[in-house]
């Protein structure tokens, strides 16, 4: 799978990033802006370590963003129609490619104004508030961090749950060679999960998991390419598949291919890695270009070929066939084995926190303790709401509307409120503003309906 993973500074090296590291900013928390006079030139001040060309900075990106979105993007075009879904996609495509961008530029501005040569998300926002234009906003700073944080740890313990839920049905699917939804029967199959996958969330070294990663992402390959010649065999007249549904499932499309493709997290430890960042907006064309064009195959193949009747993950529409066969358990394998990889980056960041509250001599147990709770939480929440579409477009449009638009677009303002300014007539402010109430709408409205279908699957 495309692993959504973190790394420490102590580990940028070692494999792929995806996700802000739980890392606290320098100096205790406190950012001061620097004297302009003479530039800072941050790349040079960053540590010495094995950097990323733009090639391998694009592929750690394509890898970071496409997670376990792109089994389930098919239920999405389903939900909101055919051609909407494929317009709609390309759009968020270039809308989250920009607010990536915003990101990414703010970060790098607030380098040469504190002079810190890297920094995280969480750091990003802190320093963006602490070092605004608005003084009596600043002592909030450490919030921002919260929140980000926050939305960081809803977003990848919910993709947690999404994985144990894929990984269940697969499961099913090849044991049962059954296809008929019954949620009472998933329910036994990831409650069996449990034990599994808690001894395998106890692996705390990630150099026995990481190559697993690149295996898992050639079957991502594989498994766009087979959806494209399976979905043709049984496709019917194009004209005869819906182009739009309603405004519910239209929501409900929006959360989950914002889920399916943003990469908000994967951005700027990539561009720490990086033999020149201030190439970084070549690879989030590059690479998003990539992203856009493989959910597409998969959504729109997968909707036209497998119809209404459709499926998550989308391998489970495949025929009974030796190599679907083969391709499924052996897909469910490295999603099974890579779940570690992605339960390693929200612990982390939870970790870092509640560590403080214990004895350093009792770590070792009690982090052992957090873990086990927290994959038993996970595993109650992916035996209530089994569905996989709903949970998808509810981490999209409550966690990624926070983490991709609303974010980004504040952070922007405070960057450039005061320099370079707000520009003629505004437009800095209104084009933010324009990208909140995007975040906003989204937030609530997709919210709301993909809420309301995991209620009504209950």
């Amino acid at each position: 799978m495309g692993i959504r993973m973190t790394n420490t500074q102590a580990e940028s090296n070692y494999v792929d990033p995806s996700k802000p590291p739980p890392q606290p900013p320098p100096d205790g928390g406190k950012y001061t802006l620097q004297s302009q006079k003479q530039p800072y030139d941050f790349v040079a001040n960053r540590t010495t370590r094995k950097r990323n060309n733009l090639l391998e900075a694009t592929g750690h990106l394509i890898k970071g963003c496409l997670g376990g979105g792109i089994m389930g993007i098919h239920e999405a075009f389903m939900k909101g129609g055919l051609w909407t879904s494929l317009v709609m996609t390309i759009v968020f495509g270039f809308y989250i490619s920009y607010c990536l961008h915003l990101l990414v530029n703010s970060a790098q501005v607030l380098y040469t104004r504190v002079h810190v040569p890297e920094m995280s998300y969480p750091d990003v926002a802190e320093a963006a508030l602490q070092v605004g234009p608005f003084p009596r906003l600043r002592k909030y700073s450490k919030w921002f961090r919260y929140a980000v944080d926050l939305a960081i740890c809803i977003d990848l313990f919910g993709a947690c749950c999404v994985y144990q839920i894929i990984i269940a049905k697969t499961l099913r699917e090849i044991i049962e060679q059954n296809q008929d939804l019954d949620l009472n029967n998933l329910r036994l199959y990831i409650l069996a999960l449990l034990i599994p996958i808690l001894l395998l969330c106890m692996i705390t070294t990630l150099k026995y998991l990481a190559p697993f990663s690149l295996i898992a992402d050639v079957f991502i390959v594989v498994c766009v390419a087979a959806t494209v010649v399976y979905s043709l065999r049984s496709a019917p007249p194009i004209s005869s598949v819906p182009a739009w549904k309603d405004a519910v499932g239209f929501f409900e499309f929006c959360g989950i291919v914002v889920f399916s493709m943003e990469g908000i997290g994967v951005i700027l430890p990539i561009e720490n890695n990086m033999e020149s960042p201030k190439k970084f907006p070549i690879v989030i064309g590059l690479g998003m270009t990539i992203v856009l064009i493989f959910l597409v195959m998969v959504g729109f193949f997968g909707y036209w070929g497998f119809g209404e009747k459709s499926v998550s993950p989308v391998t489970l529409n495949f025929p009974g066939d030796t190599f679907p066969t083969i391709l499924k358990a052996l897909m469910g394998l490295m999603i099974f084995i890579t779940f570690a990889l992605n339960f390693w980056a929200p612990f982390n960041l939870v970790w870092h926190y509640v560590s403080k509250r214990h004895d350093p001599k009792k770590h070792w147990i009690y982090e052992r303790i957090y873990r086990g709770s927290s994959v038993i939480i996970i595993t109650a929440i992916a035996i209530a709401f089994p569905n996989i579409g709903n949970l998808m477009g509810l981490l999209g449009a409550f966690s990624l509307s926070l983490m991709g638009f609303i974010f980004p677009a504040t952070i922007d303002l405070l960057v450039v409120w005061e320099n370079p300014g707000l520009g003629r007539w505004r437009w800095r402010l209104w084009k933010n503003i324009l990208i909140i109430f995007v975040g906003i709408l989204l937030l609530i409205a997709g919210t709301y309906s993909n809420v309301k279908g995991l209620i009504k699957n209950l």
